[in-house]
């Protein structure tokens, strides 16, 4: 099955901007800091987040993007790439 990445449009309405404003506050602030490169580590330290509590973040961000797990794809660029897209 080949997969492509659904969240391409930036413009006003569209899926990726739907997605990204249903993400919650922190989700916001966690993909923001992925945005920046941050990394796992490095955004529990910066949000005083435990592990288990920052991979809770990531899955519901991952879901809300409708990004699904394929390995030909790498998921953290692509829900970067979405928010990208939904708040420039």
């Amino acid at each position: 099955m080949r997969h492509r990445p659904h969240n391409r449009g930036a413009a006003h309405g569209s899926p990726a901007r739907r997605a990204a404003g249903r993400a919650h506050d922190r989700e916001r602030e966690v993909l923001s800091l992925m945005a920046e490169g941050h990394s796992n580590g490095g955004i529990c330290a910066r949000l005083f987040l435990s592990p288990k509590t920052m991979e809770a973040h990531i899955r519901q961000i991952f879901f809300k993007l409708g990004i699904a797990e394929v390995h030909a794809y790498h998921r953290r660029v692509l829900a970067v790439l979405t928010f990208l897209r939904a708040t420039s």
